[in-house]
């Protein structure tokens, strides 16, 4: 397990979230895969990646089903988005995602993950 700094540990284990429009992931364009900073587990993938305006890393759906878990919130209001394989907190998910994509808007904070970009052959 690779070591946190105590931002990604707030975020992770204690289920904080980053500010909006801080992350490095906001605007990030490149095509490549997003895992899990804790496990290095895939998580996502830059062609589910998507503009919503919220601040954060918005993705339709994860890149493996089994990789990503949801859970109710400990507020009860929302739905959980963590890593499977660590148990790390991601961010959330919410139904007002593109309706072409299947509504889902998974909102993930970027100090959650690593980006590994797509190599060229």
């Amino acid at each position: 397990m690779k070591e946190l700094t105590p931002e990604e540990r707030h975020v992770m284990h204690e289920g904080g979230t980053e500010p909006p429009f801080s992350g490095k992931y906001v605007d990030n364009h490149e095509p490549g895969v997003y895992r899990c900073k804790q496990c290095g587990n895939m998580l996502f993938t830059s062609d589910t990646k998507f503009d919503s305006g919220t601040g954060w890393p918005s993705f339709t759906d994860p890149a493996v089903a089994e990789h990503v878990g949801t859970r109710t919130d400990a507020d009860g209001m929302r739905t959980e988005v963590f890593c499977k394989n660590c148990g790390s907190h991601l961010g959330h998910v919410f139904d007002d995602g593109p309706a072409e994509k299947g509504g889902k808007r998974y909102c993930i904070n970027s100090v959650c993950l690593d980006f590994e970009k797509e190599r060229s052959i």
